[in-house]
C-alpha cells in the first residue's frame, strides 16, 4: 500500500466513514491540532528519556490518538464504528498526576514566564499547542456535537502540562521567573 493516494490533491480529505470534506473543515483543524500536540509530546518524551514522566507521556499520546480517531469520524457514523475509548479515569489520571506533583511544588504567587530550561520551554510550547487544540475542539463542538469528555480531557491536559513544566523546573534547579506586571 502506498502512502499517497492523490485523493487530497483537490483540497479535500476523507473522514472515517468515507465522507470527504475540505481540508480546512473545523473537524480537520481539530484533529490536526491534536495530532500536532501528539507529535510535540513525542519530542518531550525524547527530552525526558529516563524520567518518570516518559511512560505517562506515552499513555497521554495513546489518549490523543483515541481523541483524534473520534474527531476524524463523520458525525453520521458516530456510534456505528468500533473506536478506542476515552473514559473518565483518563481525566482522573491527569488530576492524580498533578496532585502528586503539587505536593512537591511551592505555591504559586504569580503567573510564571515560560522558560528557565530548554525542556521547560518545550513543555510550555506543548501546553500552548494543547490550548489551541482545545479551542479548535470547542469550535467544532459549537457546530457539531463533540463528546464532552474529549473537551474535559484536553482542558485537564493543558493543566497537567503547566504543572509538569513547574515540576521539571524544580527538578532541574531552574528558576521560575514570576511575571510582575510593569506599573
Amino acid at each position: 500500500m502506498k502512502i499517497y493516494t492523490r485523493k487530497g490533491d483537490d483540497g479535500t480529505t476523507g473522514l472515517l466513514g468515507g465522507v470527504r470534506v475540505s481540508k480546512h473543515h473545523a473537524r480537520i483543524e481539530a484533529y490536526g491540532n491534536v495530532d500536532e500536540l501528539n507529535s510535540y509530546l513525542g519530542l518531550l518524551r525524547d527530552l525526558l528519556v529516563g524520567s518518570t514522566y516518559a511512560d505517562f507521556l506515552i499513555a497521554i499520546q495513546d489518549r490523543l490518538f483515541t481523541i483524534g480517531s473520534h474527531l476524524a469520524v463523520d458525525p453520521s457514523h458516530q456510534g456505528k464504528m468500533q473506536l478506542p475509548t476515552l473514559v473518565q479515569a483518563d481525566v482522573a489520571a491527569l488530576e492524580n498526576a498533578m496532585d502528586e506533583m503539587d505536593e512537591s511544588l511551592p505555591p504559586m504567587k504569580n503567573f510564571v514566564l515560560p522558560g528557565g530550561h530548554i525542556t521547560v520551554s518545550h513543555i510550555h510550547i506543548a501546553r500552548c499547542i494543547c490550548r489551541r487544540a482545545e479551542r479548535s475542539i470547542v469550535f467544532l463542538h459549537e457546530q457539531e456535537q463533540v463528546e464532552t469528555l474529549i473537551m474535559e480531557y484536553m482542558n485537564r491536559l493543558s493543566d497537567y502540562l503547566f504543572t509538569l513544566s513547574r515540576m521539571v523546573s524544580l527538578e532541574t534547579g531552574s528558576i521560575e521567573t514570576p511575571w510582575i506586571p510593569r506599573q
